[in-house]
């Protein structure tokens, strides 16, 4: 790869804060990030520091074939998902036009498996990994929640307390993931790189979710904890997954359970953290895409993270440039 990465974000519209950090990456290696956003609109955030381009959904059938005129057209060599649509497409991409570009996730198969709760939760259970418990039918111990099996950022969640609420779903039951409600938890996100050519864990950060909107930590603080470490080094490594992966487990405040939860199998909007913490995922991925073998990371706990909303403006679909505008 040459001393300039271009890289082409898909689903990437307001992750300004991480593309910001690839530039950064690219830079301390001697080297350029130009970056591209794959968007259905020119008014998004990434403009700020990106060229947004307009896509297609990622549902359409002619999405592979789009992305790869968008690929030759801007001389892409690196693809990065930031939503859970865009993960199957990008894994197909690399499998439909192999050795074309970097992309940092593993098998398409094990994605959309993990984008399945149900799935995710039977593999889980089959592997030996710890788990709330799950309902299968018969009686189970109340309150519960249930979860729409191919649902995200908490949508569509409902509580059940009663046999009663859980005869009357929304949906067919066999829509959700029904698992014990655990109201007393500590919930907790690892950012996680697993190297790409030898499957080595490179970096699994730990992190408190201390305030989430939309399913997305708004703040979060880097711990150091040995179980909960290993537990996320286990299951990586027992499902065999690459790439960037975000692991949500939760610990039972009462009997001190660590549990996982579900899997993305791409960067996590928290992922920003990790960095901040000294693993430097971005530049792992930039690392690899050039055939360098990173460095397994050290990091700090106690780096904590808050959000805050921040305007970009647009005259007529123009950026404007000036921050006071």
């Amino acid at each position: 790869m040459s001393d300039r990465y271009r890289i082409l974000m898909l689903g990437g519209a307001k992750r300004v804060s991480i593309a910001r950090m690839f530039q950064q990456a690219a830079s301390q290696l001697g080297a350029e990030a130009e970056i591209f956003s794959y968007e259905l609109s020119k008014t998004v955030p990434i403009a700020a520091c990106g060229e947004v381009i307009i896509g297609k959904r990622f549902n359409d059938p002619e999405i592979l074939e789009h992305l790869h005129q968008t690929v030759t057209r801007y001389g892409i060599n690196i693809i990065i998902p930031f939503v859970d649509p865009a993960v199957s497409v990008a894994a197909a991409y690399r499998d439909a036009f192999p050795g074309a570009v970097f992309v940092p996730v593993g098998d398409k198969s094990k994605a959309e498996d993990m984008f399945d709760k149900c799935i995710c939760a039977s593999l889980f259970e089959a592997a030996g990994l710890p788990i709330p418990a799950t309902y299968h039918g018969g009686d189970i111990t109340m309150p519960l929640i249930a979860k729409p099996r191919n649902g995200s950022a908490s949508k569509g969640i409902e509580m059940i307390d009663t046999a009663d609420d859980l005869a009357h779903l929304p949906m067919p039951i066999d829509s959700y993931l029904i698992q014990e409600r655990i109201d007393d938890r500590e919930e907790i996100s690892v950012d996680c790189y697993v190297s790409t050519i030898d499957g080595e864990v490179l970096a699994a950060v730990t992190r408190r979710r201390l305030e989430v909107i939309g399913g997305e930590a708004s703040r979060t603080v880097t711990f150091h904890d040995a179980e909960t470490e290993r537990l996320a080094i286990r299951t990586l490594q027992t499902l065999g997954l690459r790439g960037a992966v975000t692991i949500q487990m939760i610990r039972d405040k009462h009997d001190g359970r660590l549990m996982l939860m579900e899997i993305n199998p791409r960067l996590g909007g928290g992922a920003v953290c990790a960095v901040h913490a000294g693993a430097d995922i971005p530049k792992m991925i930039l690392q690899e895409a050039s055939g360098q073998r990173p460095q397994p990371a050290s990091w700090d706990a106690d780096v904590e993270i808050t959000r805050y909303m921040q305007e970009v403006t647009f005259r007529k679909g123009i950026l404007v440039n000036d921050e006071n505008n």
